[in-house]
């Protein structure tokens, strides 16, 4: 046994997000059951938001502020990559090759259907807020779980996700605020809303996986 407590900054998984809907009950069951293949897609995840972050500053460069923020995002992307490989190898597992993520592909499909008046890079960064969001909701769900185990190495990786599941959060707030440098107010606030009904049917239908998407 161990006295290692974890101890959660937030008082329920969706706080502070703009999500609509939970991921369903028994997702963080099946995730650690299945952790080698979690884990391996998480680490496919940061390298996406990474290769993400550097293509929107080769696609929009003038933009005011976005390829400095952008920057600081891929650079602690990549870090956080490295830190979920260092884990993956620890236990004895290897990186695979990504697969696609229908999840990013059927928000981006459903943007670019419902054209809301912010633009190619509006609906680019309110799409990445909620790949962030819905990350920083899997990653509390996660530590949650974790934390109710005994085993020193699942605290510690609860830990690690207590971390990473703050980091998400301040991830979709840095999109959503460069997205109102972009457009009036209003109008990202009300495509925000469009987006969010749009993620919360998106995941519903989904089947439940050892994915963080």
């Amino acid at each position: 046994m161990t006295d290692t407590v974890l101890r959660f900054p937030w008082s329920e998984p969706l706080e502070g997000l703009p999500l609509r809907a939970p991921t369903p009950a028994g997702w963080a069951d099946l995730a650690v059951r299945r952790l080698d293949e979690l884990l391996v897609d998480h680490a496919h995840c940061e390298q996406k938001a990474a290769s993400m972050a550097v293509a929107l500053i080769g696609r929009f460069p003038a933009h005011p502020g976005l390829a400095r923020d952008m920057l600081a995002l891929a650079h602690e992307e990549m870090q956080h990559f490295r830190q979920v490989l260092d884990r993956i190898e620890a236990r004895g597992g290897r990186l695979t090759k990504p697969g696609p993520d229908t999840y990013v592909r059927e928000l981006r499909e459903w943007s670019f259907h419902h054209r809301g008046g912010l633009g190619a890079l509006g609906d680019l960064l309110l799409l990445s807020a909620f790949v962030e969001a819905r990350s920083a909701e899997r990653f509390r769900l996660l530590a949650e779980r974790l934390g109710k185990e005994t085993a020193p190495d699942l605290l510690d990786l609860g830990a690690f996700y207590v971390r990473l599941a703050d980091a998400e959060s301040r991830h979709w707030e840095r999109f959503r605020d460069l997205a109102l440098t972009a457009d009036r107010d209003e109008s990202v606030e009300a495509r925000l809303a469009e987006m969010a009904a749009a993620e919360a049917a998106i995941l519903i239908r989904r089947p439940l996986e050892p994915r963080m998407h």
